[in-house]
């Protein structure tokens, strides 16, 4: 078993299981694709398994998502109730990051998201700062987006839920801009730069190892870190919104030719179209300060740190040979620190993170069949 999987397991959150589960479910959802067209749509089912589901209705082209927060409301529960800080906002704006953030990944702006907050009690909303925070900070993500927020799903499920919890997740509408094509991995090649855009944290992959980490400090989420700040602050650091990165990217005619969001299973996601490439990557960017000291703590090894955590690699960008300066100058004007990290090569899959010696091999992530990893 490897460092990871058992890191995880212990966590309770069980990889191999849950990616056998969707290539069922995948299997079952191929076989709907042909009723689409009753409407007058298409199915583009080269998109299966990527980030958001592609659709074609008329001469518009779209994409659809859902995606959740995971267990990171537990963190801010627990910061909140130990440490009387209110990052409740934090963890919404983080909601919306993920959905939008996958949602990108094929080429799609944002036009509709919708929320679904989930609670073991309707009590939850009568701490009104609580509540407030939360749907400030949903709405604050929609409009660093440049999205409608339109509406949503509260449901209280006692029993299903601990009273004391919120499940944060959501749904939404892109579409690709008018004279693109989606951005689906077709065009990827030998020689093509891989740009990695840097993170600020841990984002919303992650959260059930942090929280087992939390339960072993003298401290918990209390617990300093070196830079001074508390361990449950730190890992509540609002994930980035890369949405206006790349909508700058498509109006300037960058030449993308693949997205991945590094999320679950950390930068074995740089292997993820199912192509027999190489991914090389010869520069990495620094890790943050709470991502160090999880893998500390937890005592991982590089390559289970690299395929758990994003490491400070939180979107990652594929582009034509010597495009790549275009999307760090980009980046540097929204505010990102990127780097024009390595390269795509001619070989079998697999990802090489020559700055800390370690490979990948395809048969550590198989998702050529496979919907997006869920948070954790």
């Amino acid at each position: 078993m490897s460092q990871q999987g058992a890191s995880y397991r212990a966590a309770g959150v069980d990889y191999d299981a849950l990616d056998a589960g969707k290539r069922t479910a995948m299997a079952k959802a191929l076989s709907t694709s042909a009723l689409l067209q009753a409407r007058g749509g298409r199915a583009v089912d080269a998109s299966r398994g990527e980030p958001a589901f592609v659709f074609e209705l008329g001469a518009q082209t779209f994409a659809f998502v859902v995606e959740g927060l995971g267990t990171k409301s537990i963190v801010a529960r627990h910061v909140l109730e130990g440490q009387g800080i209110n990052r409740f906002g934090d963890v919404a704006y983080d909601t919306v990051a993920a959905i939008l953030n996958d949602l990108c990944c094929v080429g799609a702006l944002p036009l509709v998201v919708n929320a679904y907050f989930a609670t073991g009690a309707s009590e939850w909303y009568l701490e009104p700062e609580r509540a407030a925070a939360l749907l400030e900070g949903w709405r604050r993500a929609c409009v660093d987006a440049g999205c409608a927020w339109g509406g949503g799903e509260s449901p209280s499920l006692p029993g299903l839920l601990d009273e004391r919890e919120i499940e944060l997740a959501g749904a939404a509408v892109g579409a690709v801009p008018a004279g693109r094509a989606a951005i689906l991995g077709e065009r990827l090649a030998p020689g093509d730069e891989i740009v990695l855009v840097a993170s600020s944290g841990l984002h919303a992959n992650g959260a059930s190892l942090a929280r087992l980490v939390a339960g072993r400090l003298q401290d918990g989420y209390a617990t300093l870190l070196p830079d001074g700040r508390s361990f449950g602050e730190s890992l509540l650091e609002p994930s980035v919104m890369y949405v206006p990165l790349l909508a700058a990217l498509l109006q300037d005619g960058v030449d993308l030719t693949y997205i991945s969001h590094v999320t679950g299973h950390g930068l074995l996601k740089l292997m993820r179209p199912p192509r027999p490439l190489t991914y090389r990557i010869e520069r990495l960017p620094a890790v943050p300060a709470v991502l160090e000291f999880l893998v500390a703590e937890a005592r991982l090894d590089a390559s289970a740190a690299y395929s758990t955590f994003n490491m400070g690699s939180g979107y990652a960008l594929y582009c034509g040979a010597g495009e790549g300066e275009r999307i760090v100058r980009a980046a540097a004007a929204l505010g990102l620190a990127a780097i024009v990290a390595g390269c795509v090569e001619e070989g079998p899959r697999q990802v090489i993170l020559e700055p800390v010696g370690v490979r990948f091999a395809s048969d550590q992530l198989e998702l050529s069949a496979e919907p997006d990893s869920a948070s954790s």
